[in-house]
C-alpha cells in the first residue's frame, strides 16, 4: 500500500472511532428512566473522572490501576506503536466539563422546579459541556522530549430568560486547569513506547468539600483517540508474539487503550497478533475493535444495556414520567422523541441479529468473532450465536432416560481433585454430531432438566441429588468461590448450546433456598465443580420446589 493511501486509511479508522468515543463520553450520563428524581440519576459521573489533586489525595497518595471508575487527578495511556522516521502523532483528548443548570423565579430566587405560562416544567439539574482538544506532532519531537499542551476549558455564565417574564434558566461552569503530555521513547529500531498523561493541573475551592461540589473542578470521562500518519499501534490486549513482554511492560493507569477500526476481515495465524492504524484509550475497558451495533438507532446512555429493552421500558413510561424526563435534560428529550417515534421497521431491527451460524468452538466461528461479531447494544465484540456461554470443558457425559449412560472422561472422574479445578478449560465441544443444531427445530427434544442426569466420579447426579460445592480456584465467578464446601441440592441439568452442561442447584443452608427454587433462581455449576454426597443409587425424585423446571409444550 502506498504511503498517501495508508495515510488516508489512518484517517478513517481514527474518525470511525468518533461513534464509540461518544458512547464512552455520555456513558451513564443519564439512566433510565432518565428523571431527575430517580435515584441513579443523583449520583453520577462514573468513569474517567480526573479531579484536583489537592481534593483526591486529602486522605493519601492514589493507588494505580487500570480502573477508570477509581477517582484520580490523572490518567495515563502507555502503548506500542511501530512507525517511520518521518511519522506524525495525532491523538484527541475528549471529556465533558460539568455546567449546572440553576432555576429562577420571577424574583430571581434559585428554585428546584418552575412552571411557566406556558406550561412547560423547568428543572434544576447538573448537564455538561463536551471538550476536546486535539494535536499532531511529529515522532522526532515526542522522542526529543515529548510535548505538552493545555487542555483545559474556560469557565462562564449564560442566562436564559423565560417566557412572559416568569423567571431564568441561569447556567454555570467554572474554568478547568489541565494539561497533557505526550512523549515516546525508542524500544528497538521502528519501535517506540508512547505515553500520553493528562493531570487535573486545577484546585478546588474547598478540599473538604463533598463529591458533588469537587466535580465542578473535575473532567469526567475523560479519554484519548490515538492515529496519525506512518504509524501502526499493537494490540495490548492480542499483541504479536514478538511484542508480548514489551506489551506487558506498558503502565495504563485509569484508563486502557484498545485497538480501533473495523475489525480485521480474517483472523490472523498462530503469533501474529493485532495491530491497527488508531486507538481508542478509555476508562471503560473494551475490545480491540469496538463498535457501535448498526441496529442501534441512538445513544441511549447505558451501553451495555440491551437497546430493545431500554426502548421498550421508555415506552411505557407515564405521560407524567416523560415530561418529567423532558425537563431534566435536553439529551433525555431526544430520547423520548427518538423512541416515540420510532418507526416500526426500527424497532425490528433491535429484536436481534445473526452475525454467525458456524459451529460453536469451530476456528471458523472464532475468526468469525474476530472480523464480524458485534454485541447488539454495545458494539463489543461477542458474537450472540457463538459466544452463548463461555468456554467450558465437558467434563461428563448427559445421560437420557432410556438411554444407556456413557462412560465419563477421565476428568469427570477426578473432579474431586482440586488440581483438576485450577486447570483452565480447553476449547468448547462440538454439538453433539446425531443432534440437530440447537438453532433448528427438533435442537431440545428429549432434553428435560428434571429427569436428566450426569455422571459425576461414577455417580449418576440428577434433580434431588445431594452435592458438595467445589467452584475451580481459576475462571470461575467470584461468587461461586463463597459457596466452596457448602452443601446444595441440584434442582436439574442443563444441557448448553455449545454442548456442555451445568447443573442448576440451592444451597441446602440458605434460608431463602425454597423461595429461589419457587421461582426458579439457581446457581448453575459445571459437574466438575461438584462432589457427589450420594455415592450410589439414582437421584431423588424432584420436589414441588423444582417444577418451574419442567418444560413447557412447544407451541
Amino acid at each position: 500500500m502506498l504511503r498517501d493511501d495508508a495515510d488516508a486509511e489512518h484517517a478513517r479508522a481514527f474518525e470511525q472511532l468518533g461513534a464509540v468515543a461518544d458512547a464512552v463520553l455520555y456513558e451513564g450520563y443519564l439512566l433510565y428512566p432518565y428523571r431527575r428524581s430517580s435515584p441513579k440519576n443523583r449520583v453520577r459521573w462514573q468513569f474517567g473522572v480526573l479531579l484536583p489533586r489537592g481534593w483526591v489525595e486529602r486522605f493519601g497518595p492514589v493507588a494505580p490501576g487500570l480502573s477508570g471508575s477509581a477517582d484520580s487527578w490523572y490518567q495515563q495511556t502507555e502503548c506500542l506503536v511501530r512507525a517511520q522516521n518521518d511519522a506524525v502523532v495525532r491523538l484527541r483528548v475528549r471529556y465533558l466539563q460539568m455546567q449546572h443548570k440553576q432555576v429562577e423565579d420571577a424574583g430571581g430566587s434559585p428554585v428546584e422546579s418552575l412552571r411557566t405560562a406556558d406550561g412547560t416544567t423547568h428543572l434544576t439539574f447538573d448537564e455538561a459541556i463536551p471538550r476536546e482538544t486535539e494535536l499532531a506532532v511529529p515522532l522526532a519531537e515526542l522522542l526529543d522530549g515529548g510535548r505538552t499542551v493545555d487542555v483545559g476549558a474556560p469557565g462562564g455564565d449564560e442566562y436564559e430568560p423565560l417566557p412572559a417574564a416568569g423567571g431564568r434558566i441561569v447556567r454555570r461552569h467554572r474554568e478547568l486547569r489541565a494539561a497533557t503530555t505526550v512523549a515516546a521513547e525508542p524500544l528497538a529500531p521502528g519501535l517506540f513506547r508512547l505515553r500520553v498523561r493528562t493531570e487535573n493541573t486545577g484546585e478546588t475551592a474547598d478540599p473538604g468539600s463533598c463529591r458533588n461540589e469537587a466535580l465542578r473542578d473535575a473532567l469526567i470521562a475523560t479519554h484519548t483517540v490515538l492515529g496519525g500518519e506512518g504509524v501502526e499501534f499493537a494490540s495490548l490486549i492480542d499483541p504479536p508474539a514478538a511484542l508480548a513482554e514489551r506489551a506487558r511492560g506498558c503502565r495504563n493507569a485509569f484508563t486502557f487503550p484498545v485497538l480501533g477500526g473495523p475489525p480485521p476481515e480474517a483472523a490472523g495465524g498462530e503469533g501474529e497478533g493485532e495491530t491497527g492504524p488508531a486507538m481508542l484509550s478509555a476508562p471503560i475497558i473494551l475490545p480491540d475493535h469496538p463498535q457501535v451495533a448498526p441496529e442501534s438507532p441512538g445513544d441511549l446512555h447505558d451501553a451495555a444495556e440491551i437497546d430493545e429493552i431500554l426502548t421498550l421500558r421508555t415506552m411505557l413510561l407515564t405521560d407524567a414520567e416523560k415530561a418529567e424526563a423532558r425537563a431534566t435534560d435536553p439529551r433525555a428529550a431526544r430520547i423520548l422523541d427518538r423512541v416515540d417515534s420510532m418507526p416500526r421497521e426500527v424497532f425490528e431491527r433491535l429484536h436481534g441479529a445473526i452475525r454467525s451460524l458456524t459451529p460453536a468452538g469451530s476456528s471458523a466461528s472464532r475468526a468469525s468473532d474476530r472480523s464480524t461479531g458485534t454485541h447488539a447494544s454495545t458494539g463489543t465484540r461477542a458474537s450472540a450465536m457463538t459466544r452463548a456461554s463461555t468456554g467450558t470443558r465437558a467434563s461428563a457425559g448427559a445421560a437420557r432416560p432410556g438411554a444407556p449412560a456413557p462412560e465419563p472422561p477421565a476428568e469427570a472422574r477426578a473432579s474431586t481433585a482440586r488440581a483438576d479445578r485450577e486447570t483452565p478449560a480447553p476449547e468448547r465441544p462440538s454439538p453433539t454430531p446425531q443432534r440437530p443444531a440447537w438453532w433448528q427445530e427438533g435442537g431440545d427434544e428429549g432434553l428435560s432438566p428434571t429427569t436428566d442426569t450426569v455422571l459425576v466420579a461414577d455417580v449418576p447426579v440428577g434433580a434431588g441429588s445431594p452435592v458438595l460445592l467445589r467452584p475451580r480456584t481459576r475462571g470461575a465467578d467470584a461468587q461461586d468461590m463463597f459457596l466452596d464446601g457448602r452443601p446444595a441440592t441440584v434442582a436439574g441439568v442443563f444441557h448448553d448450546v455449545d454442548g456442555s452442561v451445568r447443573l442448576a442447584v440451592t444451597v441446602d443452608d440458605d434460608p431463602a433456598a425454597e423461595l429461589h427454587g419457587w421461582y426458579g433462581r439457581f446457581h448453575y455449576f459445571r459437574p466438575d465443580e461438584v462432589e457427589p454426597l450420594a455415592t450410589t443409587g439414582t437421584p431423588a425424585a424432584p420436589g414441588r420446589d423444582h417444577d418451574r423446571l419442567r418444560r413447557r409444550p412447544q407451541r
